[in-house]
């Protein structure tokens, strides 16, 4: 039996213990990544002066620690590649208005490859790696312009903007840039995610995008399943990043859109790629707009893994989520929020997707912003040149799990109990992978939280503590044992590391 006790500052009374009883033989998901985007300013961050690029990299995929213990930076376990369409090249002519959200491609308008485009993004792919990244993944918001119906990197009216005659030719794209960006960044893209969020139209012109149904969707997976066989590609194909887990699970609002788990994974259906060579046996989709509030975010994730699970061998990944929205008045996506408030709201989100929905992997939007709205870990002067870079908290709250629980984790059971002494209940979660153990601990209250951990007969020695908060950014402090304790700050992530012996 371990107990481990966090201490508060406030009297050690009985009912004002909070316990977290822990077991290590009750295990849940294996993890596979935490990860975020490139998107959409790493084109031009990636040409920034090297300094301030390798000291944004260094933030986002850096294990190494400062020395004060504290971690350099996030570690980050999957990076997210922006395949563009093209809209770049069009400049003006793309429709889309805001350069920072057109793209390049590797696709040349006579049908030749460049692969000196994209540059800025290839530099940080080739920075991921160089600090020990091992998992990549590429995703393409719209076919290249070249195979679109109207020509741009977005829809009119709402329709597919590719032609089944087409997917052919976007599959044989997608095989040749998997090879070639192998070639300038030694970087093997071992994911593709051939479309983002069908279910939205994409005709607003605010940036590439293109919506399908889950027949054309199915269609396209069997194109490029087809091309990555006869090239010897060995990629794996990651679908169907829905606009929101909902779609997952039920029809919803959009015809034909929804119901993804089964149409794609059980079999029978008339969608079914589950058996696919390239497929991935992972669904992906968004945790946007189903976050708030707290009851209804827990119900929607009961059911998503309730439909996972009925599928053998099926994973769910959570592959995009920033905060947007109202969020039932609990906080608004707009305005940059460099602070605590943000950072506990995402950890919050991060909780409820790996202890209710079972999700394998929780990926972040877009690691580097330049706009005021709260979707980014770092935020950049929207200068395509040169500027200062500024990390928020929400960078630091991602890496309490990304950090330190790494793939091949496994989740195992946390029980909060005894909780009257505090105003909000304590978000906790734990981690087993091989020896090493890990426990997130979100504590929500304005006041320090006395915690005792229970492993019943498990026998485990605790070792350090990284504490984010209004103050400190994954602050590192040695764990030495029960009599002292260590505090848990208000307003606080702390990840909890050990050995088991």
């Amino acid at each position: 039996m371990v107990l481990f006790v966090l201490y508060s500052g406030f009297a050690r009374g009985q009912d004002s213990v909070v316990s977290v009883n822990i077991d290590l033989a009750k295990t849940y998901q294996h993890i596979d990544n935490f990860g975020a985007s490139d998107a959409w300013s790493c084109q031009f961050i990636g040409k920034w002066p090297d300094g301030k690029k390798n000291k944004i990299a260094d933030l986002l995929f850096s294990d190494d620690t400062l020395a004060n213990g504290s971690p350099r930076g996030i570690a980050l376990s999957l990076w997210r590649f922006n395949i563009g369409a093209g809209s770049a090249a069009q400049g003006a002519q793309s429709g889309i208005k805001d350069e920072w959200r057109r793209a390049e491609s590797f696709l040349n308008a006579d049908g030749s490859y460049d692969w000196r485009k994209q540059a800025g993004q290839v530099w940080f792919l080739k920075a991921a790696k160089a600090r020990g990244l091992k998992q990549f993944l590429g995703f393409a918001n719209s076919p290249p312009i070249e195979f679109t119906l109207n020509g741009k990197a977005y829809t009119s009216g709402s329709k597919t903007n590719i032609e089944p005659g087409q997917y052919a030719a976007f599959a044989n794209y997608i095989s040749k840039v998997v090879k070639g960006v192998e070639r300038v960044s030694k970087v093997k893209l071992n994911y593709i995610s051939p479309l983002n969020e069908p279910q939205w139209s994409w005709s607003d012109a605010t940036q590439e995008g293109c919506p399908y149904n889950n027949t054309e969707i199915a269609g396209l997976a069997r194109s490029i399943d087809s091309a990555f066989v006869k090239d010897h590609i060995q990629s794996h194909i990651l679908l169907a990043e829905a606009g929101s887990i909902q779609y997952l699970f039920k029809a919803g609002d959009r015809p034909g859109k929804g119901n993804q788990v089964n149409d794609f994974f059980k079999p029978g259906s008339p969608n079914y790629i589950g058996n696919l060579q390239s497929v991935s046996k992972i669904v992906a989709g968004h945790s946007y707009f189903t976050t708030s509030p707290a009851t209804t975010a827990i119900q929607m994730r009961h059911v998503l893994a309730d439909s996972v699970a009925a599928i053998p061998g099926l994973n769910f990944w959570q592959s995009e989520y920033c905060i947007l929205g109202d969020n039932a008045g609990e906080i608004n996506g707009s305005k940059r929020d460099l602070g605590i408030d943000a950072a506990l709201y995402l950890a919050k989100v991060i909780h409820t997707d790996l202890t209710t929905a079972n999700a394998a992997a929780w990926q972040w939007w877009t690691a580097i912003s330049a706009y005021d709205y709260k979707d980014g870990l770092i935020y950049v002067d929207k200068n395509k040149t040169d500027g200062n870079y500024y990390p928020s908290k929400m960078l630091w709250a991602l890496g309490n799990y990304s950090r330190f629980v790494r793939p091949g984790a496994i989740r195992v059971y946390a029980a909060v109990t005894n909780q009257k002494a505090i105003n909000k209940p304590l978000l906790v979660s734990a981690f087993k992978n091989g020896k090493n153990f890990t426990a997130v601990i979100i504590n929500n209250n304005t006041d320090k939280v006395w915690v005792s951990l229970n492993t019943s007969d498990a026998k485990l020695v605790l070792t350090k503590s990284y504490t984010t908060s209004s103050t400190e950014e994954l602050k590192a402090e040695k764990i030495t044992g029960a009599k002292n304790g260590i505090l848990v700050a208000p307003g606080s992530v702390t990840t909890i590391t050990g050995i088991l012996k």
